[in-house]
């Protein structure tokens, strides 16, 4: 393994080889978290940058790429003309053919042959065995290398393992970072120390004190430039295998022996093979699927998922899904944990809930309605934590409603807060991989997953029709009612 200073940065100087560097991702998340952290200092002296694309640019072509492209993407609090320049002399550009072997080469004379080598692979998954058995070929990859694997990894488990196997050739269980930026967000890592540095909520996090779960990453764009690739993968694939199954782990997991990666990672998958699998009469009852129908976000107008382009007319691709979980092990015995994403939906939002059980016997009145406990975990736009009491309303009587006791965490800390991208990127050079996927947990989501998928098709089930502007099918709704229970904004 690399050596390391006390601080956690190499003692080697770094290459950041980013496959896709002309690409979508580069353009709007890396390029700019990457000058974020170089501007806070987050980089090692030594670090280069080495974009990698087919174009046949020159270095300067690719500059002028990075100012038109990711330079809108930075927050123009933090950019300043001298700093940009700085952080621009850092890159160099190599043309290579992917699938073209020889082109590797040119990239062996750039990459320092000492260095520690991070291979991001901004590309699609189907290129990844391609990438690192050309790597490999070159002589570039040694007990140094690192390499960052995008999502979704695979179409299903059978693909899954291939890419998993056919990088496993070449690099080691621990060079390999299987990134979800999700796990990168400080709230989703501050739900760690909520739960285990408390001890006012470990005895309660658990059945029967906890009453439901609900996971929501909701989204207001549409598929945008993605519809190729989305109507071949839909939203079960591109979010809930990996971000909403992540989630969950991290909300249901048991206390890990310590915070070593395989500690935690150990801890996830044993939530990921508790989850209960879902038979065809599970998936038709516990499992909504829709498909955004033309409608407006924001007051203005939008086209149905039908209508945008690359789209084929009668495709069933899902746009949303809800679903009903449970976990089959006694912390969470008959809690079910509803999870919940969409494109086009009334605002942008991902949220944790936990709703913690009734009182078994209140004396006093609740009003018109009856409330409870909650803690609401904000993860986007904004991050926060809020746990919802109930206290006496003003007046006459002894009516309650909720007031929040909040957690903002952009007020509780006053120091700058890094961006997902930036924090995992900045594990990635240091060797932290607990943030990170490791091959089992990913297999595990995928084998929960596929059977869904499968049922789908036997059920030849088509996705229900939603207005965009609203938060989903109602079948949705009428998922949570058959609980006498209700989603978050609906309660």
């Amino acid at each position: 393994m690399t050596t390391q200073n006390p601080s956690g940065t190499p003692d080697l100087p770094v290459d950041m080889i980013i496959f896709g560097g002309g690409g979508d991702l580069s353009a709007r998340k890396l390029l700019p978290a990457l000058y974020m952290a170089h501007l806070h200092c987050n980089l090692p002296p030594e670090t280069r940058i080495i974009a990698i694309g087919r174009r046949d640019w020159t270095r300067e072509q690719y500059l002028a790429f990075m100012e038109e492209h990711s330079r809108p993407f930075v927050d123009s609090k933090a950019l300043d003309a001298q700093s940009w320049d700085k952080f621009l002399a850092l890159f160099d550009y190599v043309r290579i053919d992917i699938d073209a072997p020889a082109d590797y080469q040119r990239l062996a004379e750039t990459s320092r042959p000492n260095g520690l080598r991070v291979f991001y692979l901004a590309t699609a998954p189907d290129l990844f065995t391609t990438i690192c058995d050309n790597l490999a070929v070159a002589g570039l990859v040694d007990a140094h290398a690192r390499v960052v694997l995008e999502k979704p990894l695979g179409h299903d488990l059978a693909s899954a393992q291939a890419i998993n196997a056919s990088v496993g050739r070449h690099f080691k269980e621990a060079q390999i970072y299987r990134i979800d930026h999700y796990l990168g967000k400080e709230t989703v890592q501050n739900l760690m120390v909520l739960r285990f540095g408390n001890a006012i909520f470990g005895p309660l996090w658990q059945a029967p004190y906890i009453k439901s779960v609900q996971i929501t990453v909701a989204e207001t764009v549409g598929v945008g430039s993605r519809a190729g690739f989305y109507d071949q993968t839909g939203a079960l694939r591109d979010m809930v295998q990996n971000h909403l199954l992540q989630l969950l782990c991290i909300v249901a997991m048991e206390p890990p022996v310590s915070l070593d990666p395989d500690a935690v990672r150990d801890e996830k998958l044993k939530v990921l093979r508790s989850l209960r699998p879902m038979s065809v009469a599970d998936i038709a009852r516990d499992t909504v699927r829709g498909q955004y129908a033309a409608g407006a976000i924001g007051g203005e107008p939008v086209k149905g998922y039908l209508e945008e382009a690359n789209v084929p007319a009668e495709s069933r691709a899902e746009t949303f899904v809800a679903l009903r979980a449970h976990i089959n092990n006694w912390r969470w015995a008959n809690v079910p944990f509803f999870l919940r994403t969409g494109k086009r939906l009334q605002k942008r939002q991902s949220e944790i809930v936990i709703d913690f059980a009734d009182l078994p016997f209140s004396i006093i009145p609740s009003g018109p309605r009856n409330y409870g406990n909650r803690l609401i975990i904000q993860l986007q736009p904004e991050e926060s934590i809020q746990l919802q009491m109930l206290a006496k309303e003003p007046g006459s009587g002894m009516h309650m409603l909720p007031v929040n006791l909040n957690l903002d965490l952009q007020q509780a800390f006053t120091e700058r807060r890094a961006e997902a991208y930036e924090r995992l990127l900045i594990d990635v050079i240091r060797g932290r991989l607990t943030h990170f996927m490791r091959r089992d947990e990913l297999e595990a989501a995928w084998a929960w997953v596929e059977p869904i998928l499968a049922g789908w098709k036997e059920l030849n089930d088509r996705p229900r029709n939603y207005t965009a502007g609203t938060f989903g099918p109602a079948a949705s709704s009428a998922l949570m009612a058959r609980e006498s229970m209700a989603w978050a904004e609906e309660a």
